[in-house]
C-alpha cells in the first residue's frame, strides 16, 4: 500500500486535482490523502465538495495583510508537522503557487518523491508573473515526476536538462474537470446565476483581474478600459467576480459599482464559472485557468498580461495578450464585440490544453514509477 498526499491550498489547485484524486482512488494499492493548506480556504473547500472530495488535513495559513514571506513560513511549518506524523510514499503537487512550492519543499526535506502536475509553464520573466514564474522553476529542480500540460511544457523541461525519463505529456486536468460536473449541478448553478440578475444570452461578457503584477496602476487602465467598452455596448452585459484581496476588491467597486450593465459579484463556485464560459461572448481575464478552459467553448480570450506561460492558446488563435494596455484592450474587444456571437466562436475541439484524459495518464506514470 503506497501512501500518496496531494497537495493543494486555491480554487484552481483543487479543479486541476480533483481528477487525479478521483482516478489513483481507483487504485486499491493507493491510499490517497488531501491537504488543504487553505490559501483561499472557502473557494478550496467549496470546490472540493464539487467533486466529493473532503481534505484530510486542513492548515488554515492564511492571515489578513501577510507578506509572501510570511504566508511561506506559515505554510512550511504547518506541512512539516503534517510530514513528521505521518508516512508517505510519494506527494502531488500542482501548478505555481506558494503551496505547491512548499509542498515540494517539505517533500523534498522528508526525502519524498514530489509528483509536479502542471509542470514546465514558463514565460521566463521572474516577475511576469509574480512570484508563480520563481515557484514553478524553483520546483522543478526538487521534482521526480513532471507531467507537462503540453508540447512547449514538455520541451522546456528538457532544454533545463531535466531527464526525458522523468516527464510524461499528458494535457491538462483542467479539461477533465469540466466533464465530472454533473448536468444537474450545472442546472443549479445557471439558476444561481439568473438569480443574481445575469442573463446567459449572447451578449454576455467575462471578467476576471485578480493577479498580483496587475495592482497598482495596471489594474486602473483595466478598470478605465472596461468602464468605456461598458458605455459603447450599453446593450451588453459585463459579469465581474471580484477577488477579495483589498488592492482588487476596493478599487474595482469604486469604478464600476455605478455602472448599469455591470454585475459585480463574489468570487463564483466552480460550476457558476464554467456555466458562465459556456455562455460568454468574450472573456477579459489575467487568469492561467481561464486561458485553458475556455478554448473548449469556443470563446475568445483577450489576455491582460503582457507575458503568459499559456502560449498555445495564442498560437492556436484562441487568445491574445492585450496587457494592461487601454487602447488594445479596446480595439481587440471591439473587434469582436462589434459582431454577432455567431461570428466569433472557435473550434473548442481544437482545445491545445488537453482531451480530458489528461489524470488517467498521470496515473498510469505513477503506477510505471514504482514498477
Amino acid at each position: 500500500m503506497k501512501n500518496i498526499i496531494v497537495i493543494l491550498g486555491t480554487r484552481p489547485e483543487a479543479i486541476k486535482l480533483a481528477p487525479i484524486v478521483l482516478e489513483l482512488r481507483k487504485n486499491p494499492e493507493y491510499r490517497v490523502f488531501v491537504c488543504n493548506t487553505e490559501q483561499q480556504k472557502e473557494l478550496s473547500n467549496q470546490t472540493l465538495g464539487f467533486f466529493g472530495i473532503k481534505a484530510d488535513f486542513n492548515l488554515d495559513v492564511m492571515r489578513p495583510n501577510q507578506t509572501l514571506a510570511g504566508v511561506q513560513s506559515r505554510i512550511l511549518t504547518a506541512l512539516s508537522d503534517v510530514y513528521q506524523n505521518n508516512h508517505f510514499d510519494a506527494t502531488i503537487v500542482q501548478g505555481d503557487t506558494m503551496t505547491v512550492f512548499c509542498g515540494a519543499l517539505v517533500s523534498f526535506y522528508n526525502r519524498v518523491p514530489v509528483f509536479h502536475v502542471e509542470a514546465g509553464l514558463r514565460s521566463y520573466d521572474l516577475f511576469e508573473p509574480f512570484p508563480e514564474e520563481a515557484m514553478r522553476q524553483m520546483t522543478s529542480r526538487i521534482t521526480d515526476l513532471h507531467f507537462a500540460p503540453t508540447a512547449l511544457a514538455y520541451d522546456s523541461l528538457l532544454k533545463e536538462d531535466i531527464a526525458k525519463e522523468k516527464i510524461t505529456l499528458t494535457g491538462n486536468t483542467v479539461i477533465d474537470a469540466l466533464s465530472c460536473l454533473s448536468d444537474e449541478t450545472l442546472e443549479n448553478a445557471k439558476s444561481a446565476l439568473i438569480a443574481r440578475g445575469v442573463q446567459l444570452n449572447d451578449k454576455l461578457v467575462l471578467i476576471t483581474a485578480h493577479r498580483r503584477e496587475n495592482h497598482g496602476e495596471r489594474l486602473d487602465r483595466i478598470l478605465e478600459a472596461i468602464t468605456t467598452l461598458t458605455k459603447q455596448y450599453p446593450d451588453h452585459q459585463f459579469v465581474l467576480p471580484v477577488h477579495p484581496n483589498p488592492n482588487v476588491h476596493d478599487k474595482v467597486y469604486n469604478a464600476l459599482e455605478h455602472l448599469p450593465n455591470v454585475i459585480l459579484t463574489n468570487p463564483l463556485d466552480y460550476p457558476e464559472l464554467v456555466c458562465l464560459m459556456k455562455n460568454t461572448k468574450l472573456v477579459l481575464t489575467d487568469s492561467g485557468g481561464i486561458q485553458e478552459e475556455a478554448p473548449t467553448f469556443g470563446n475568445p480570450v483577450l489576455v491582460m498580461r503582457y507575458e503568459t506561460e499559456r502560449t498555445e492558446g495564442v498560437s492556436a488563435g484562441f487568445a491574445k495578450l492585450v496587457g494592461a494596455d487601454i487602447d488594445k484592450i479596446l480595439s481587440e474587444s471591439n473587434a469582436i464585440l462589434s459582431k454577432d456571437k455567431s461570428l466569433t466562436r472557435l473550434d473548442g475541439s481544437k482545445n491545445p490544453y488537453g482531451d480530458g484524459h489528461s489524470a488517467e495518464k498521470i496515473a498510469q506514470a505513477i503506477n510505471e514509477f514504482w514498477k
